[in-house]
């Protein structure tokens, strides 16, 4: 069986379909909250932020799988509606994966951008849940959010946090570790979180914490680059295949969403790669 978009919407479609209550009858909705979730996935992995060029893009593409299409106002609102249904997918996909009780887990943060302009950092709905933080990787500030995620070593999502650029990465990760650990783990990270004091609460929480050292440790710990360089292949295939730099979004409501598809999208694609063997995020096939 070859991998392509139709198999993964597909994959997606059917098993939304079969977890998902039905929602009673309503002569102006024709589709299911399945099908406007399959669509969802079906944007991010073509690439197409704007609603308006997806949907016109969709009638050509996806027409025989979606013989109707919502308006693109239809698609934005249940798109926002449908957020914690979208969170819940991500449970769904990732525990069909081995990576979900993989004993080693990648912690680490990255930039969502939201704005550049002062009149944007003003006027933005965004502003209220928005900050600025420093990029080291772009050796630059920004405004925006950063995704904190927790996943396995082949990719797989145990837990995610968006939350402002300007709040702290320790801090955002004891709150996020609890939901991605069973007991056990051993936890790789970079160096901003190296402290006694986070390592002791995560020690408490029943995982190991290793960090790159520092400059002239005499210790010399495990080599932690090729395993660090996975969690940094997650990131790249977010914002270059999943387009998370580009998400498009104008309101809290609808940026949480809008990153809840792009880890279903992750979370999917790797899933539906171990059922047919292949590399887990092999996601070039699907985005084609």
């Amino acid at each position: 069986m070859h991998a392509d978009l139709d198999l993964l919407c597909i994959s997606v479609y059917c098993t939304a379909d079969d977890l998902l209550p039905e929602r009673p009858g309503n002569a102006r909705r024709r589709l299911s909250d399945a099908e406007v979730v399959t669509l969802c996935v079906a944007q991010v992995l073509m690439g197409i932020p704007s609603d308006r060029r997806f949907l016109r893009a969709a009638r050509r593409q996806l027409g025989h799988l979606f013989p109707l299409l919502p308006t693109q106002d239809a698609l934005h609102k249940r798109r926002a509606r449908l957020a914690e249904t979208i969170e819940w997918l991500v449970g769904v996909f990732a525990a069909q994966s081995p990576g979900a009780t993989d004993d080693l887990l990648l912690l680490d943060s990255t930039p969502v951008e939201c704005g550049r302009s002062l009149e944007t950092a003003r006027r933005s709905q965004l502003a209220e849940i928005c900050g600025y933080g420093y990029s080291a990787s772009h050796s630059r500030w920004f405004w925006g959010m950063r995704l904190h995620l927790a996943c396995a070593a082949d990719g797989t999502p145990r837990a995610a946090a968006l939350v402002g650029a300007d709040r702290p990465e320790r801090e955002t990760a004891l709150r996020l570790l609890p939901q991605a650990l069973r007991g056990g783990e051993t936890v790789v990270c970079d160096k901003g979180y190296l402290g006694g004091e986070f390592a002791a609460a995560v020690a408490q929480l029943g995982a190991t914490v290793l960090t790159p050292p520092r400059q002239h440790t005499p210790r010399q710990p495990p080599h932690l680059a090729p395993i660090r360089q996975r969690i940094e292949s997650v990131f790249y295939t977010c914002k270059d295949l999943l387009s998370l730099e580009r998400h498009g979004a104008r309101t809290p409501r609808n940026l949480f969403a809008r990153i809840a598809v792009r880890l279903l999208a992750l979370a999917a694609c790797i899933s539906l790669n171990h059922q047919l063997g292949r590399p887990s995020r092999a996601i070039a096939d699907y985005t084609a």
